[in-house]
């Protein structure tokens, strides 16, 4: 029985949509998958020039980029974002689901409405960008979605509850699709980093940077290079009998 990339495209002529592909991770992404040539989609919401940049040094690698902008919590500008890049000839053959929200803060300060846009950002936006390019995987018999969770989606953190609970909610929901998927010739993983050294980090303290490396049994933080080599891992054609995981480089620190 053939492996799940017989229907794949070369290389060269896929296309990948990174949500959130202007920031550390999502910047890294989209670099990985440019160095191999394929055509990049950067979707941004409000980071309109850190995009741009992104999309520079993509094209500085010889890669075809665009770059889009859409509120992932929105359908109808999700539809109008697929209805532009179908016209380009972008249709992705991946997509990486790396948009999200954090929250730092005990549940008893959290308000419903900041809970709903936590919820509405990580879970509600992976569900409605799956469902809406997830078809055309479907028909050419190939696709891979991969969503960006975290090791609290894992274990749980002490005043990061909200966040914890939407990114649980992916990995369950990237478990169920792969499920779904599978016999049409389309992966579903999910990626949970641990600590890894991107703005999101930047308001700790040295000490507690120090402090959290100690933890780690690597004893130092993740580089967001590390992560997208692994997203880039899991979007080969070669990757076809890895679905429905959740595979946390974290260092050693959640086992």
């Amino acid at each position: 029985m053939p492996f799940q990339g017989e229907n794949s495209k070369p290389i060269g002529e896929m296309t990948v949509l990174i949500t959130g592909g202007s920031g550390g991770i999502g910047g890294a992404i989209a670099e990985r998958f440019a160095s191999v040539g394929m055509n990049i989609v950067i979707h941004y919401m409000n980071s309109h020039e850190a995009a741009n940049d992104v999309a520079r040094r993509c094209m500085a690698l010889g890669a075809r980029v665009m770059t889009v902008t859409a509120d992932v919590k929105d359908r109808s500008q999700l539809l109008r974002m697929a209805e532009r890049l179908e016209s380009c000839g972008l249709q992705p053959d991946i997509l990486v689901n790396n948009a999200g929200k954090a929250h730092y803060g005990m549940l008893a300060d959290l308000s419903e409405e900041e809970w709903d846009e936590i919820m509405a950002v990580n879970l509600k936006g992976t569900f409605l960008c799956s469902q809406i390019f997830m078809p055309y995987m479907v028909s050419q018999r190939f696709g891979r979605i991969i969503n960006v969770s975290s090791v609290w989606g894992i274990s749980g953190a002490s005043c990061e509850v909200a966040y914890s609970a939407s990114k649980g909610g992916i990995n369950a929901f990237t478990k169920a699709l792969a499920k779904e998927l599978a016999p049409s010739g389309v992966t579903v993983n999910a990626v949970a980093p641990g600590a890894v050294n991107t703005a999101m980090l930047a308001n700790l303290e040295e000490e507690e940077v120090r402090m959290l490396e100690e933890e780690i049994p690597v004893g130092r933080l993740g580089a967001p290079d590390e992560i997208s080599s692994l997203v880039y891992f899991l979007a080969l054609p070669e990757s076809g009998y890895i679905t429905g995981q959740v595979i946390s480089p974290n260092g050693g620190w959640i086992t």
